[in-house]
């Protein structure tokens, strides 16, 4: 009987799950019902779920309804975050003062959350939780360490990040909410909703790149996880990543060496249909910079490949851009 246990927990935790799966199912009246309820309160979590969910005929819809509500209605407090950020930072060589802090830190997020409507990440992915265990659908905070492009990972010396797990239809998934309801200015500290879809239900592999889960088992990953090194190293993507793309293969490393006139390669694996004509790079140096359209593109089965020589030797910033939306950055160093 544990064997079998165990056995059926490593099928579900391993499954590839992701936004694919409900391909057939439209959030169309989801979304609708979240942004008509979008004023409410958090004082009454039931009755705001009930409205949410009680019109809708699946799980799917009903998460992706409350999920939709939390990334519209609630702000992401970029001022708190900040300073939850120097206080963990100043008391990560004491326990005492940063388990103190920590305690004194989680009633603050919670009264921002219930009074200004306004948080950050453990706020969001907590609120989520609460949400959707209201509505009988198993919900899970994760925390670990996430990156962006402005971070420092020189200071990435502790969890920084939460976000979801949901299991739908037996299966486990994951969000980000706080990822997925728009993006704070780091300068003014004002934050402007804009709802990133891809965050919901995102496939495993491309949000391995910059999740890492203190527990393993949430990479919900087949087969072996990224080592922590790996995810420090990792290439810089965007959230506008998420809305194209299921895996990001090559390079796998953000700082790559490469010889002068050589092939240097990018994959990513597709989650929908791109254009050649879309694929486009910015090449950046010291003295210039360039949009360029490489000549060699590839697109099969579901994979865009990309080559590029580049001609003169030097350090470079390379940046992967579809339409106008900025994918993934890299460092690239030519060598004769």
């Amino acid at each position: 009987m544990r064997i079998t246990h165990i056995i059926l927990f490593i099928f579900v935790f391993q499954a590839n799950a992701q936004i694919s799966d409900f391909q057939n199912i439209s959030f169309e009246k989801a979304d609708e019902i979240a942004l008509k309820y979008k004023d409410e309160t958090l004082h009454n979590l039931p009755d705001l779920v009930y409205k949410l969910t009680s019109k809708l005929d699946t799980d799917v819809e009903r998460f992706r309804a409350i999920f939709k509500w939390v990334c519209s209605s609630v702000g992401n407090d970029y001022r708190l975050y900040t300073r939850n950020k120097r206080k963990r930072h100043r008391y990560k060589n004491d326990s005492v003062k940063l388990n103190e802090w920590n305690t004194k830190f989680q009633k603050i997020v919670f009264r921002k959350l219930l009074r200004d409507r306004t948080t950050i990440c453990t706020g969001y992915a907590y609120l989520v939780k609460e949400l959707a265990n209201l509505a009988d659908i198993e919900c899970e905070m994760i925390h670990g360490f996430a990156r962006t492009s402005t971070m420092n990972l020189k200071n990435l010396d502790s969890p920084n990040h939460s976000w979801n797990a949901v299991k739908l239809n037996g299966k486990w998934y994951l969000c980000d909410p706080t990822w997925a309801s728009g993006i704070p200015n780091p300068k003014t500290f004002q934050f402007q909703f804009d709802f990133n879809s891809g965050f919901f239900l995102s496939d495993p592999h491309i949000f391995a790149v910059n999740h890492h889960p203190i527990d393993e088992k949430w990479f919900l990953l087949k087969g072996t996880v990224p080592t922590f090194q790996m995810f420090l190293d990792a290439p810089i993507i965007y959230g506008k990543a998420y809305s194209y793309f299921s895996d990001h293969s090559y390079p796998e490393k953000m700082h790559t060496e490469v010889q002068q006139n050589k092939n240097f390669n990018f994959t990513l694996q597709l989650q929908k249909e791109v254009q050649k004509e879309d694929v486009n790079l910015v090449i950046e140096s010291s003295f210039t910079e360039r949009k360029i359209h490489p000549e060699q593109i590839s697109i099969q089965e579901k994979s865009l490949s990309i080559d590029y020589k580049f001609e003169y030797t030097g350090y470079y910033d390379v940046h992967l851009y579809i339409k106008e939306d900025l994918i993934s950055t890299y460092t690239v160093e030519v060598t004769r």
